[in-house]
This record gives structure tokens, C-alpha cells and sequence, in this order.
């Protein structure tokens, strides 16, 4: 693949240099935290009129059979008809800084918005499997979901790249082979909201009101009391067999949620006490500042 450069960025031409992805290789399971897709979903939003889409490298830790992607960084790139022009420099200098902070995290793949796969995603891919080789690089697209019609949505790739000789003829960049391979999302309690908000119908450029928000948790509780409800009732029917896992799961689960109402009830009460006092207190200094005026 021939390189033209200007200024920091190098143009990618649509023939030439091979891939150094190995076919062979097992297919890994990709981890990616909640603060990946943030960032990217941020990127978009912030990306110029001229721009389909976005592109950036992902940071993180893997081994043989894992990737997990922790953070990313934008890098600035361009697309035309004829060349795709990626900022190689930016890159480097991006991720030696972040490599300061987290000296554990490597470089792991890129990602691009948008679900399109074409001859420059096989390109950038070309590249940054140069940047993560002896390992394949990971290929994160993500579907933002603010175009009319579409969902968020996150798929990972890797590549190997089809050679039409089996006597030594470099195989071309751009016969790069797009491979699924499994992800799974991780993140902790708190940014389930923030998640379920990205995936849900409506667009993140028009979120919720809270009120919304309280409307759909309400009905998603109510929908699960209900499933419980005629779980139990079936079980006590005869219509199905009761699982003794399953009871005690639920046991626990009430014992915890009545004590979890004592304690709000009891706090409740403790503060309503405690306001009560006050109220009092400052009603009864402001009587004896009254009455010593009076004596002055």
C-alpha cells in the first residue's frame, strides 16, 4: 500500500501492503466498559458537516483468548472518493500520553461509527493490525443511533486477509475478511441507566424527562412482580414443579426488600423527629429573644 504523506497524516491508498493478521489464530471475546461507548457516542456528536463517520483507537488489556476494551481516544482522519487520510502522529502522541497515566493498557483495535464495512475499513484495519501485531486487532463499529430508523448498537471484528495464490503472493489490504466475534458489555449498577437511556427507541439527542424515566422503571418492576406472581401461583397450583433454588432466591429477595423498608421507614421517621426538634428549638429561642426585648 503506497503512502502518501502531508503534514502528520499518511493517505491510504486503495492497493497494496499485506496484512499482518494471522488466519489461524482462535477467535477472541471482546469486554468493552460503558466509558468506550461514551467517548464514541461523544466523538459523534462533536464530529464536523463533511464527516459520515468517526474513527479512533481503543485502549485496554488482552490475552490469547481475551480483549477488553477500557477507554479510547478520537484520532482525526478524512475520507474522499479516491484516498482515506488518517493521522498517524496524532495517534502515537495520544496514546504515549495515555500510556503515561495506564502503563498496563496497550493498544487493542479502533472503532468507527456507523455499520459499514468497506475497502477503507479494511485499510485502517490493515494498519492498526501493524500497531497491535503479534495480536489482531479489534474492530469496534458502533451504530449511535441517531440517524431516523436506527438503534445503538455495538458489533466486534477481526480480520484475516484472503490470499487467491498459495504460492507467496502478498495478499492485498483490501481483500481484508471482516470476522464476528463475541462481546459482551460490563459496567456496574449505576450505569445501567445510562445504558438502557442509549439502547432504548428513543434518541439520545431527545433523552427522557425524569418523569419518563420513573414511568418506565415503575412499569419494568410492576412486569417483573407480575412474572413472579404467576410463578408462584402456578407452582402452588400443581401446575409446574417449584425449584427450591428458585424460592429461596425469592425469600431472600423479600426479606431483604422488607428490611430495606424498615430502615427507609425508620430513617424517615428519625429525620421527621429530628426537623420536629428543630423547629421547636428555634420557635422557643424566638420567643425568649421576644420577651428579653420586651424587658430591655
Amino acid at each position: 500500500m503506497p503512502l502518501g504523506s502531508s503534514s502528520s497524516a499518511i493517505y491510504l491508498q486503495t492497493s497494496a501492503l499485506g496484512s499482518s493478521a494471522n488466519p489461524g489464530r482462535a477467535l477472541p471475546t471482546v469486554t468493552v466498559h460503558p466509558v468506550a461507548l461514551f467517548s464514541i457516542l461523544d466523538h459523534f456528536l462533536r464530529r464536523t458537516d463533511s464527516q459520515d463517520r468517526v474513527i479512533g483507537t481503543l485502549i485496554g488489556t488482552r490475552n490469547e483468548n481475551e480483549v477488553e476494551v477500557r477507554n479510547c481516544f478520537a484520532v482525526l482522519h478524512s475520507e474522499t472518493s479516491e484516498q482515506v487520510a488518517v493521522d498517524i502522529e496524532y495517534h502515537h502522541s495520544m496514546f504515549e500520553l495515555h500510556h503515561r497515566v495506564n502503563p498496563k493498557e496497550v493498544i487493542v483495535g479502533w472503532y468507527s461509527t456507523g455499520s459499514n464495512l468497506n475497502t477503507y475499513s479494511a485499510l485502517i484495519q490493515n494498519f492498526y493490525s501493524q500497531e497491535t501485531a503479534p495480536h489482531q486487532a479489534v474492530h469496534l463499529a458502533m451504530e449511535t443511533g441517531l440517524q431516523e430508523g436506527t438503534q445503538v448498537g455495538v458489533k466486534a471484528y477481526v480480520s484475516h486477509t484472503k490470499s487467491s495464490s498459495p504460492l507467496g503472493v502478498y495478499p492485498k489490504a483490501e481483500n481484508c475478511v471482516f470476522i464476528p466475534i463475541p462481546l459482551e458489555l460490563r459496567f456496574r449498577e449505576a450505569e445501567r441507566s445510562t445504558l438502557d437511556l442509549l439502547t432504548s427507541p428513543h434518541s439520545p439527542l431527545a433523552p427522557l424527562t425524569d418523569l419518563d424515566v420513573l414511568s418506565e422503571t415503575l412499569q419494568s418492576v410492576s412486569a417483573m412482580i407480575d412474572r413472579v406472581l404467576a410463578y408462584v401461583r402456578s407452582v402452588l397450583a400443581g401446575e409446574v414443579e417449584g425449584d427450591a433454588a428458585v424460592g429461596r432466591y425469592l425469600l431472600d429477595t423479600l426479606n431483604t426488600s422488607v428490611k430495606g423498608m424498615d430502615s427507609g421507614l425508620n430513617s424517615h421517621l428519625q429525620d421527621t423527629l429530628m426537623v420536629s426538634y428543630l423547629a421547636n428549638l428555634v420557635r422557643s429561642q424566638v420567643e425568649v429573644s421576644s420577651r428579653l426585648a420586651l424587658v430591655t
